[in-house]
Order: structure tokens, then C-alpha cells, then sequence
């Protein structure tokens, strides 16, 4: 089915949002999906998970529709109702680093490395965007550029393809989440980064963590901790929520559309 991106009258109210790696200013961003979410959700703490912004590509080549402005505005809107707004950085957008000494923070937007969530039944969670825990791009960035460029590269492909099968009548499938799935490299590497992250939470003495970077969403159990992540609004279109009761969920936009339009709720 296709998305609606802006469907009516579907608030849905959420005590935390997770969001990671919506790349704006990149084309493979779909950010008008993530402004209609962002539209149709109410929540106390809303905690972007680094790569929101993609300086890298923005570099190189700007480029900024206001499908990108509109998920800005619509942050800036949670921020004004009273959401505190957490921004992570990522290595996409690591020149906020240089920000985060200073304790920059306009309003309820706040700019962080990483931060501590404590949930609704007092589980602690260290969030953090996760490019820390990837050994390429911490150690070897010429490399990870590269592979930044042939992600780009496949994601174009990526959308032609799905552009003919919209023709034909045919869902959308992602040509690039099922090489990362069929590729033993990239298989390897997911199960490294989640063993690596929990690893790291499990020592710190946190009950989990949520992460993003890998653009895979995942609830899991991994030595003991709770392992999340918040996947990415490129190709899968996911947020992790928290419930009013500290339960956490994976959500996919599309999910929601397809569910429908729910009773609006009040905003906390």
C-alpha cells in the first residue's frame, strides 16, 4: 500500500519518540514521511538519534527541499508545545560536536554526544547515535565515504527500481535492505555492532540502549541488556516509541498508514 504522508487526524500520543539517520539533505531522505510522523505524534521527550542532518553530502552537493525545511518546522513545533527535544550528534552531522561543550541549547532543544533516558518503570538507557562502536568510521573515514558514496549510488538505483514497480502496480521494495540482509559481510557487521554496543551499555551499568547508525531497527536481549534501535528514515521508515507504561516498540510509518486513522489524543 501507499503511504499517505499526511494522514488526518492520526495523533498518536507516545511518552517517547526515538528518531535516527532521516539524512536530510540527501535525496534518499524521506522526509516527507518523517514530517507527517513527527505531525501525528505527541510526546514528553523526543530524542533524535543523531544523522538527522547529513553535513557530509550537504558538502558536497546542497541539497535541501522543503519536504527537509518541514521536518525542521515540525521539531520546532514538538519543542514549543513543551517536548523536550534531545539532539544526538552522528558522524553525518558531527559538526555539532564542536557545540557540545558549551551546553548549547535553544529552548527545549537540547545538543548532546549522548544522554541518559530513565523509562516509566525506572530502567536507565544510555542513548547514543552508535558511530563510535563502528571501527571504520571512527578509524578509517576515507573508507567510510566511500562506502557513504556507494550507498548513495545503490539507494538511486534503489528508487528507479521501485519507481517501475509503482508502475506496475507492485509494493515497495528495498533493493538495498535485502543486500544488507544477503550480504554476509554486512550481516557480520550488524551482529558485531549490536554485540559491541550492549557490550559497552552492559559495563557502563545501564539497563540498555538505544542507538541508530546502522539503519536496522531492533528490540532485543543481548548479554543481559536491552538493545534498541531506531532504524532510519531513508529506507525503513521506523521510529522506536515508548509507551506510557516504559514498554518499547518498534513503529514503521507505513504500519501506521495502513492502520488507519486513530482517535486524536491530547497532547501532554
Amino acid at each position: 500500500m501507499t503511504a499517505n504522508p499526511d494522514q488526518p487526524n492520526a495523533t498518536r500520543r507516545y511518552r517517547s519518540v526515538f528518531v535516527s539517520d532521516a539524512h536530510l539533505g540527501t535525496a534518499g531522505s524521506q522526509a516527507e514521511k518523517l514530517a507527517a510522523f513527527l505531525k501525528h505524534c505527541r510526546c514528553d521527550r523526543l530524542y533524535l538519534v543523531g544523522d538527522i542532518v547529513d553535513g557530509w553530502r550537504l558538502k558536497s552537493t546542497f541539497f535541501w527541499p522543503q519536504a527537509h525545511t518541514n521536518v525542521i518546522r515540525r521539531i520546532l513545533t514538538l519543542s514549543k508545545r513543551g517536548t523536550q527535544v534531545y539532539y544526538v550528534t552522528g558522524n553525518h552531522d558531527d559538526f555539532l560536536r564542536k557545540f557540545v561543550d558549551y551546553e548549547l541549547r535553544m529552548g527545549n532543544i537540547h545538543v548532546v554526544n549522548d544522554v541518559v533516558h530513565v523509562t516509566a518503570d525506572d530502567r536507565r538507557f544510555f542513548v547514543i547515535h552508535g558511530d563510535l562502536f563502528d571501527v571504520v568510521t571512527r578509524y578509517h573515514r576515507w573508507v567510510a565515504r566511500i562506502g557513504d558514496v556507494a550507498y548513495v549510488t545503490l539507494l538511486r538505483v534503489n528508487r528507479h527500481f521501485n519507481s517501475v514497480r509503482a508502475r506496475l502496480g507492485y509494493p515497495y521494495w528495498s533493493l538495498s535492505a535485502y543486500a544488507k540482509h544477503k550480504v554476509k559481510s554486512a550481516v557480520n557487521f550488524i551482529g558485531e555492532f549490536e554485540k559491541a554496543v550492549a557490550h559497552e551499555c552492559r559495563r557502563r551499568g545501564f539497563d540498555g540502549i538505544v542507538c541508530g547508525h546502522i539503519h536496522h531497527p531492533e528490540i532485543k536481549t543481548i548479554e543481559g541488556v536491552t538493545y534498541c534501535n531506531a532504524g532510519d528514515w531513508v529506507e525503513s521508515c521506523s521510529a522506536l516509541v515508548e509507551h506510557d507504561d516504559g514498554r518499547f516498540e518498534i513503529v514503521h510509518w507505513d504500519d501506521l498508514v495502513a492502520e488507519g486513522p486513530v482517535r486524536t489524543l491530547r497532547a501532554a
